[in-house]
This record gives C-alpha cells, sequence and structure tokens, in this order.
C-alpha cells in the first residue's frame, strides 16, 4: 500500500462558536431541561444544520413564523440568535406566549443605536444584505421607511439622503471588514457629518475570525470554512480567504460535502469555523484528511477570546429560587 503524503494543516484562532451563538443554543437547551419538549424556535436558533438538528432530537420545534404554533401550547417560544422585528414579540405578548428572547446582546446594541438615531430624527443607514434574518429584525425595529438599506460602494455613492447632514449609519454584525470599511468611506466622505457607531457594529467574533483568515490564506495551498450557506459570517471567511489570494477557498457543512478532486496535490490546508459551527465538524474534516495524509498540525492566532453573555433572567439559576 502506498505511504499517505504529508499534509499540513494550519488551524485558524479563533474559530467556531462565539458568545452569542453560545448563548442562544444554550438557551434552547436551558428551557427544554425546565421545562421539557417541546420549545417552540422561531427561525433557524443559529445558521448551522448540525446544530438544529441536533436541537430538534432533544425536543426543539423550528418554525419560520408563529402563526405556526397553536394558541393553545404553554411551551416556551425562543426569538433566534439574528434578532426579531418588534412585531415578533407584539404577535407573542398578544398571543400570550412565553417567550424567551435568545437575540445576540451584540445585535441588541444595533437595534438600541437605530433607535436612539430615530428619537434624535436621524435618516438612518443600515449597511447589510438585504433578506438576512439580522437586518429584517434590525429594519423592523422602527417604524416602516425610517431605515435605509445600504448593500454595496455603490449603493453608498447613490443614495440620495432627504438632509445630508442629518443622517447615521448602523450596521449588520456580521460583514466583511473590509466591505464594510469602502462602504462607510463613501459615506463619510459624501456625507461628513453622518453619525456611527461609538464602537463598530461588526461583532468581535466576526472581527476576529477574519483577521485570523487573513494570516492563514495566504500561506496554504487551500482553506476550508466550516459552515453554512445562509450563514452570512461563514461566507465572509470564505471571501476574505478568495481575497487573500488563497487558490482555492471552500464552504463545507460536513466532511461529506468535500470534493476530494479539488484537494488533489495540496501540501497545505487552512481551517477555520463559522462563528455558529461547532467544533466537532472541524474534527470530523480533519478526520476525513487523515484518512488520506499524514497530517501536520499547527494553530495560528489573532485574537484571545473570553466573551461571555449571560442567559436571559428567566432562564437563570438565581430565577428558579425566587
Amino acid at each position: 500500500m502506498a505511504a499517505k503524503p504529508d499534509l499540513k494543516i494550519v488551524l485558524c484562532s479563533p474559530r467556531g462558536f462565539c458568545a452569542g451563538v453560545v448563548r442562544a443554543i444554550d438557551t434552547v437547551e436551558r428551557a427544554l431541561a425546565i421545562y421539557g419538549a417541546p420549545v417552540y424556535v422561531r427561525h433557524e436558533i443559529v445558521h448551522n444544520k448540525y446544530v438544529v438538528d441536533s436541537l430538534k432530537t432533544k425536543g426543539a420545534i423550528f418554525v419560520e413564523e408563529l402563526a405556526e404554533i397553536p394558541d393553545s401550547t404553554n411551551a416556551p417560544v425562543v426569538f433566534s440568535a439574528h434578532g426579531v422585528p418588534k412585531s415578533v414579540p407584539a404577535e407573542a405578548q398578544a398571543r400570550n406566549f412565553f417567550s424567551l428572547d435568545a437575540t445576540c446582546p451584540l445585535v441588541t446594541k444595533v437595534h438600541r443605536e437605530a433607535a436612539i438615531h430615530f428619537k434624535r430624527g436621524r435618516e438612518i443607514l443600515l449597511i447589510g444584505h438585504s433578506h438576512h434574518p439580522e437586518v429584517v429584525g434590525t429594519v423592523g425595529q422602527l417604524p416602516a421607511g425610517a431605515v435605509t438599506l445600504i448593500e454595496t460602494a455603490e449603493d453608498a455613492a447613490t443614495f440620495t439622503p432627504k438632509d445630508p447632514n442629518n443622517l447615521a449609519f448602523v450596521t449588520q454584525t456580521t460583514l466583511s471588514i473590509d466591505d464594510t470599511a469602502d462602504i462607510v468611506a463613501v459615506l463619510k466622505g459624501r456625507f461628513p457629518n453622518i453619525s456611527g457607531p461609538h464602537k463598530e457594529d461588526i461583532c468581535y467574533a466576526t472581527t476576529n475570525r477574519q483577521l485570523a483568515v487573513k494570516k492563514v490564506a495566504p500561506v496554504v495551498d487551500a482553506l476550508i470554512v466550516v459552515g453554512a450557506p445562509n450563514s452570512s459570517n461563514s461566507q465572509r471567511l470564505r471571501e476574505v480567504a478568495e481575497r487573500e489570494g488563497c487558490p482555492i477557498a471552500v464552504l463545507a457543512q460536513r466532511a461529506s460535502d468535500i470534493d476530494w478532486a479539488r484537494f488533489e496535490g495540496i501540501k497545505s490546508l487552512g481551517i477555520t469555523a463559522g462563528a455558529s459551527a461547532p467544533e466537532v465538524i472541524v474534527e470530523e474534516i480533519m478526520g476525513a484528511f487523515a484518512e488520506r495524509y499524514v497530517l501536520h498540525v499547527e494553530t495560528v492566532s489573532a485574537a484571545e477570546e473570553n466573551e461571555f453573555f449571560p442567559l436571559p433572567r428567566s432562564l437563570r439559576p438565581e430565577a428558579a429560587a425566587e
């Protein structure tokens, strides 16, 4: 039998779950532990099939709209990490549902910023991707027409404000750092008085994962991003790898997604994972490569992460004691 070729694996750090994703998954699991099945979840709790499927086996029922939930239920209803329009909690309250908000606190921060700008009478621009649930949730914090979506630098260059001196912008938390910087530069160039966030809206986890890919992508023959096609932060990692000159940059949900023909002849492989992708799939993919290669593994780190977000108040241990 022919000897397996050597392959250098460069793991990006940080990768995988962020504090907001951990909080969202723990919210569903804690609700199941306290109240039993079912627990309804509006939209995928995070954009990862493995995570969603594992919660389904424990008793979570995923729905796209509250209309799919029976009126008679006493089961908890969880709002996903991406955030929801204000109309959703209002509907849950009107139907007497026991709702739990698993919105990432960094998304909630953007909601609050937008609300403050609106209160101050500013026209609000949201830099983000249309139809992404986070964008839908942020736009839905304010009355129709209060927020204008800016998706590209071209949008920023052609947008016509009502009053160029009374503008503000916020951003989706999972965007490309570089693309967003380009868009903001166009807006600030056209509207020097535009108000922006005190601290940037792109979250620490998105930033750190992109920085790690920027370090690794130029020095490997190929790079795999573990993540789902509908995960914004995972797609941005693949784009960053391509932009940094990595010849092969692909997204994979599981090891079974790998097109082995594309990796023939490589000597080095970078691996990262989007903020909603579990480490177990990174291990699964490394195992698949270990069947074909002798692996030599190293880690390249861009930042240390120790963020922690507490669970919704009604799920915390002290709530049970009250």
